[in-house]
């Protein structure tokens, strides 16, 4: 079985809203590189990662949003050539960026189980928060992977759902805290 692991910036209260900046439609947009003071290895946790990271799934409006920049990018270069997997009912095929790796629609959250429950490594959801909190109510997340910022933003996107349902509890398995105020928490989630 694959591990499907949520990786994401948060706000103290909860909120992934727009983190890079004012054009993805928070406004407090660019929250993570504004106001505070830049820690090399308050990073290093997206660096880590690459060693686990077998292929990447996003929501819709997170592929698109990232895919116009990621293929081009330095700093996402070794996403490149990894599988895609974008979980939409409505993007069309011809949507799909060339040139980014090979990349797979799923329809469904029943697809992601599938997917999920088949061989190969850890998959990886960046931004994708609605996507995020779907997949955890169907409890097919498995890990979280952290950086929250010392920050409120008090409204925006939340990959926790305010559902009533039962409880997911989680396992604490690494978690550093850096002098700019990031906490790094990864989580594992307990079944």
């Amino acid at each position: 079985m694959r591990k499907l692991v949520y990786t994401g910036f948060m706000s103290l209260d909860g909120v992934v809203d727009s983190p890079g900046g004012p054009e993805e439609g928070h406004r407090s947009g660019g929250w993570v590189v504004k106001d505070l003071e830049f820690v090399p290895e308050a990073w290093s946790l997206k660096g880590e990662e690459l060693a686990d990271t077998t292929a990447l799934m996003f929501g819709r409006r997170s592929y698109e949003a990232f895919a116009p920049f990621w293929p081009g990018s330095e700093d996402h270069a070794a996403y490149k050539d990894l599988p895609k997997y974008v979980v939409s009912s409505s993007l069309s095929d011809d949507a799909l960026v060339d040139g980014w790796g090979p990349t797979t629609i799923l329809r469904s959250t029943e697809d992601v189980a599938k997917l999920r429950a088949g061989d190969g490594g850890a998959i990886f959801i960046h931004g994708s928060a609605e996507l995020a909190r779907r997949l955890a109510d169907a409890g097919l997340i498995d890990q979280y992977n952290l950086l929250v910022f010392p920050v409120l933003l008090g409204a925006g996107k939340s990959v926790f759902g305010r559902a009533d349902r039962d409880k997911h509890m989680l396992a604490l398995r690494e978690s550093e805290s850096y002098s700019n105020g990031i906490l790094k928490l990864i989580y594992d989630v307990r079944r």
